[in-house]
């Protein structure tokens, strides 16, 4: 294989496009049921809802047919599906598919909670984006997805001072992605990065559970500031599109960040922080459903102007 080649799978095709059909609620369009969260089952399940719409799609689009089956239905299970889908994103000339997917294969057995995020983050996003159209959608097309796995094995390479190979991984994912998360970044499960675009996350930002951001967001220092400097993103935030959050300040659990905020000052949880500079408006006390995982964007409007269009 030529350097910065694609991966690609056994060309003996089994004939997968026997097996039996995808569940009805696959053919009908129908979100299906999801397991109970954290349950064992979460990985499994997911994994035969993917296949199942791959076979779906490759008996549909035939065009599509040996990418489903190269990428998907080729392997034994998500982790090597999803390792090979990023290799062949990630790879170059110098930065070959074959060094990344044994990189990628060997970070994700070795550590369960890589894999155990990347299902959260899954579900997050097909129950919190009416625009998936399923799970192997999201594993195949959602580039915020991709970054944040990617970015997931290059923080565990900076853990472990493999820190140029860290390093060289984030470009990489900031060049194919439009996406720069540093990798001593910490990131946390159940996350949807919404279209992706511009994201930047700082090196000493912390980003908890079940927390949506929206395309060209900055989780960035002030520029002056040295040691810990980024923000610290409590769980079920949520944050709009543009925002920039500066500095090593707090976004309690529950808040949200309005669209081109600008946020310089800690934000208590089930808040809302609006404009720029970002000044606080009042929360719904008691709310038990976080913004991150609702996605209202909108609810704080008529607390924060009576302007009408």
């Amino acid at each position: 294989m030529m350097a910065g080649q694609p991966l690609r799978a056994d060309p003996a095709h089994p004939q997968w496009a026997r097996r039996s059909s995808p569940p009805a609620a696959l053919d009908a369009g129908v979100v299906p049921s999801y397991p109970p969260p954290e349950s064992d089952g979460d990985e499994s399940w997911v994994w035969s809802q993917i296949k199942a719409e791959a076979r779906r799609d490759a008996e549909a689009e035939p065009a599509l047919a040996s990418f489903l089956y190269a990428t998907v239905l080729s392997h034994p299970s998500l982790d090597r599906s999803l390792a090979f889908h990023l290799a062949n994103k990630l790879c170059s000339s110098t930065l070959l598919s074959t060094l990344l997917y044994d990189l990628f294969v060997a970070s994700l057995a070795a550590h369960p909670s890589i894999r155990a995020a990347a299902v959260a983050d899954l579900l997050a996003a097909r129950s919190r984006d009416p625009a998936c159209a399923g799970f192997a959608h999201c594993l195949l097309n959602y580039k915020g997805f991709l970054a944040v796995q990617a970015h997931r094995v290059a923080h565990v390479l900076w853990a472990q001072n493999r820190r140029a190979l860290a390093l060289a991984l984030q470009s990489r994912v900031a060049e194919v992605f439009a996406v720069d998360i540093h990798p001593a970044a910490a990131i946390g499960k159940g996350i949807l990065l919404d279209h992706a675009t511009g994201v930047v996350i700082g090196e000493t930002a912390v980003v908890g559970d079940n927390v949506s951001i929206l395309h060209h967001v900055t989780l960035g220092g002030t520029g002056k500031a040295v040691g810990d400097r980024h923000p610290k993103i409590g769980d079920g935030v949520l944050i709009g599109a543009g925002a920039t959050i500066l500095g090593n300040v707090r976004i309690g659990a529950g808040a949200k960040v309005g669209a081109g905020s600008v946020v310089l000052i800690d934000v208590p949880p089930r808040s809302t922080a609006v404009g720029n500079p970002a000044r606080l408006i009042g929360g719904k006390k008691g709310e038990d459903v976080m913004p991150g995982e609702s996605m209202d964007h909108t609810s704080f409007i008529q607390q924060w102007s009576d302007y009408i269009i």
